[in-house]
């Protein structure tokens, strides 16, 4: 009986233990199913961190390579600006020197006449300018050109010949002084004068000093533009006169335009006639 009775617990305790190795099995069954989804799960988000720190440096590198490229087109654009400057100051340069040689070559031409005070010349940046009395070219109050006029316009005219990159304006200035009665048929007042001697001194410096006509233009000032008072005779004398400006080519288109611009709004300092020079007579 007692060995029936201990047999009788072994189903038990068989059952019971295959329960608990049933239970330890589902048990680590479950950790491992826990760990296993744990490390997908950290896969997955360290995938994720990577893929945005990926996306992060290729937009860093995308605006490294930006800015790279935007100081490479202002090296380049610098570098052009530096060639440009380079080459305007060699122009400069140049120009300024050609503007030296003009100016010698005229106080040897003309050193007599500066000498009595009868020619002026200045200098004033890329800009030349002559101013001769009207004595030296005119008979008095008259506008055709007289025998020492002609010398004189010349032996000027054998210099400005040489220049060919200079528009030369010449304007006729008068004193206040209306024109002789004798005159005042032909001027009747100091804006055709200064017109007419004007024109006279632009087609002899083309018709005798072999100055291209392309390159000048006449322009009458009448008393409008006075270097001095018209109060005495020393002063009104000053006043009559005939100015040469050699103005630089590049200059001289801007100053075209801006005449052209300003046709409609006439002042009193605008000269009353100014046209190119015309060949034949």
């Amino acid at each position: 009986m007692e060995t029936e009775r201990g047999r009788a617990w072994v189903p038990w305790l068989v059952t019971a233990l295959v329960a608990v190795l049933a239970g330890f099995v589902l048990y680590l069954s479950h950790r491992s199913t826990s760990l296993a989804d744990a490390a997908a799960t950290a896969a997955a988000t360290r995938a994720s961190d990577a893929e945005a720190a990926k996306q992060l440096l290729e937009t860093k590198l995308a605006a490294l390579e930006a800015e790279r490229a935007k100081l490479s087109t202002e090296k380049d654009q610098l570098n052009t600006e530096k060639e440009q400057l380079s080459q305007t100051v060699q122009e400069q340069e140049a120009e300024l020197a050609r503007l030296k040689a003009t100016f010698e070559d005229l106080q040897d031409k003309m050193k007599k006449e500066i000498a009595e005070g009868a020619i002026r010349l200045t200098q004033n940046g890329g800009r030349l300018q002559v101013d001769l009395v009207d004595k030296v070219i005119f008979d008095s109050g008259d506008a055709s050109i007289s025998a020492r006029g002609q010398e004189v316009l010349t032996r000027l005219g054998g210099v400005l010949s040489k220049v060919d990159d200079k528009l030369i304006q010449v304007s006729g200035h008068t004193d206040d002084s209306p024109p002789s009665q004798k005159l005042q048929a032909t001027f009747p007042t100091n804006w055709e004068l200064s017109v007419a001697r004007a024109v006279n001194v632009v087609r002899f410096l083309q018709d005798k000093g072999g100055v291209p006509a392309k390159r000048m233009l006449a322009a009458g000032y009448g008393d409008t533009r006075p270097l001095a008072a018209n109060a005495s005779p020393q002063g009104r004398a000053r006043n009559r006169r005939i100015e040469l400006l050699l103005i630089p080519e590049l200059a001289a288109r801007r100053n075209t335009v801006l005449a052209k611009s300003t046709s409609a709004k006439p002042t009193a300092a605008k000269p009353a006639v100014m046209k190119k020079a015309k060949g034949g007579k």
